[in-house]
């Protein structure tokens, strides 16, 4: 009786699980196999040895809690020291100007002599906590007189002062420039005091997201730094393991006068937007040139551009936007057609300001019919609502024919779009510690993701805005996934991987390229995986 009964219950579990991408395929590799059982030996210990103890200053430990608060703990365990060397194919939702480090960020803004900062008069330990800095580039000619006080100086006044002098005069008091470091950077990135007590809701953390963007997008926008700004976009992304990249970058000429338009080297010519495709263009080839220099050539697949405007924007600001990005294509062909192939409209969409898709549906009609070489990529359901503008805007993602969607958060709720997303193959970009640190939920035990497999829809995981976040990279994503579920194993953060290439806008040649060196790398790592010995494992030492 009991032997029947464990029967019809494997199969009920296989059947249960018959969709997910894991089980899909069949024809694992014994390395690949062992590599996994390797993974989750790993991790069950870890449950305990790290997760099952007390932190100083993290009182509730648990696997997949909220990443801000547990950072420091996930990168001393054995699992991300695997995970941080595991090939994860194409990072698919990134926004360009929140992809880098921000202490990297300030380190390049430090390194300018253009960069000036300035606040509204001097700081103080009182206003240190609300003051947010401006941080900008500013001609040869305004620079301020040799002597210029430092900015918590009482006789500072509110003018420029170059960032390297204000950081060196920063009051000893208030940290010297230690004291300056951590002041800026709380401005640059979201802290664990911020998403966790101060804006501890959906609305109430946008704002603090918002200012971030506010205060380094000015910076990034200068033609010096824009350019090893996506240097290190990209070396950065190779180190963790990322072969290929999508990013998201606005053009929105209305946001662009906002951050002071792209500034030229001199830090007042004002260039046309197509300087900054041109940009791209010479960066993605130094850096295809040197990765092949390197003998690396499989580690780099290239870097492409989904052009991207704001939700606040008129519809008839949108057919500009559209005829802009068409004409975009036709002026350069060769960057157009290789790396820029995709639109979409971004924001808060819980935000009053930010306008549905159905507001936009007419505009987006005309222009998927006349351009149909230029295919949607949409935000979609970033949200908690049920039936709310941002929820259903995955309706209209769906009918407007997007090939496929940002965060779907609230696509769970929704049992018909799950399975036009399977049937269809629309991949959905799960970005689990953004949708964590904006507060769509308090951690990744409690995420959709499962969900959204179990339904057979593909996914890739993504990072959005890591450098708001301190989670560069994929390593911290793809952890947290693997650490809240008994399900998921390392053959699923593979599958997920070989998706994020095959639900790449690669043309079919380079995809078949970026697969076979995707998989060359994958066949390497899981050997050396699975080749752990068990005495490493049990002292802690992972052999790879």
């Amino acid at each position: 009786m009991l032997a029947d009964y464990l029967q019809r219950r494997e199969e009920l579990i296989t059947e249960d699980r018959a969709l997910r991408i894991d089980c899909v395929r069949a024809n694992y590799t014994p390395a690949e196999l062992k590599a996994d059982e390797v993974v989750r030996s790993i991790r069950a210990r870890e449950a305990l040895t790290v997760w099952g103890v007390d932190h100083e200053d993290v009182p509730h430990p648990y696997p997949g809690m909220e990443f801000l608060n547990a950072k420091d703990i996930i990168l001393k365990t054995e699992l991300y020291s695997i995970i941080s060397k595991m090939p994860k194919g194409g990072l698919l939702h990134v926004h360009q100007n929140a992809s880098v480090e921000a202490k990297t960020l300030l380190d390049l803004a430090l390194s300018h002599p253009a960069i000036h900062i300035r606040v509204p008069g001097p700081l103080d330990a009182a206003s240190l906590e609300t003051v947010l800095p401006m941080i900008q580039p500013i001609p040869v000619e305004q620079y301020p007189a040799a002597d210029a006080i430092g900015i918590t100086d009482v006789s500072y006044t509110g003018g420029w002062v170059p960032i390297k002098e204000a950081r060196e005069l920063f009051d000893p008091a208030l940290g010297g420039p230690a004291g300056f470091d951590k002041w800026v950077l709380s401005a640059f990135m979201i802290n664990p005091s911020d998403a966790y007590k101060t804006y501890n809701t959906p609305m109430k953390i946008w704002m603090k997201f918002g200012s971030t963007f506010h205060v380094t997008d000015p910076i990034i926008r200068f033609v010096p730094i824009q350019k090893e700004y996506l240097r290190m976009c990209i070396r950065s992304s190779i180190d963790d393991g990322i072969s290929y990249i999508e990013v998201r970058t606005s053009f929105f000429k209305k946001y662009l006068i906002f951050v002071r338009y792209i500034l030229g080297e001199d830090a007042k010519t004002k260039l046309e937007l197509r300087e900054l495709l041109l940009i791209f263009r010479e960066v993605i080839n130094e850096m295809k040139a040197e990765m092949k220099a390197k003998g690396r050539e499989d580690d780099f697949a290239g870097l492409k551009i989904i052009y991207n405007t704001l939700r606040i924007i008129t519809p008839e600001e949108l057919e500009a936007e559209l005829d802009q990005c068409s004409r975009y294509k036709q002026e350069f062909p060769d960057l157009i057609a290789g790396k820029f192939r995709r639109f979409d409209l971004v924001g808060h969409e819980d935000g009053a300001e930010c306008k549905p898709l159905i507001d936009y549906a007419e505009p987006l009609l005309r222009f998927a019919q006349q351009h149909p070489d230029i295919p949607f990529i949409f935000h979609a359901g970033e949200t908690l609502g049920d039936g709310t503008a941002a929820d259903m805007n995955l309706y209209d993602a769906i009918l407007l024919g997007t090939k496929r969607i940002g965060h779907g958060f609230s696509l769970a709720k929704h049992p018909k779009l799950m399975e036009i997303c399977r049937e269809k193959k629309i991949a959905i970009e799960v970005c689990p510690i953004s949708n964590e640190v904006l507060r769509l939920t308090s951690s990744m035990p409690m995420h959709p993701l499962p969900i959204i497999m179990n339904q057979g829809i593909p996914v890739v995981l993504s990072s959005d805005d890591p450098a708001m976040f301190n989670s560069m990279g994929l390593s911290f994503d793809f952890f947290q996934v693997l650490v809240a579920s008994e399900v998921t194993g390392l053959l699923t953060l593979g599958q997920m991987a070989r998706d994020s290439i095959t639900y790449s806008m690669l043309d079919e040649c380079s995809k078949r390229m970026a697969m076979d060196a995707w998989e060359r790398r994958w066949a390497r790592f899981v050997e050396e995986v699975a080749a752990m010995s068990p005495e490493a494992l049990a002292l802690g030492n992972p052999e790879i």
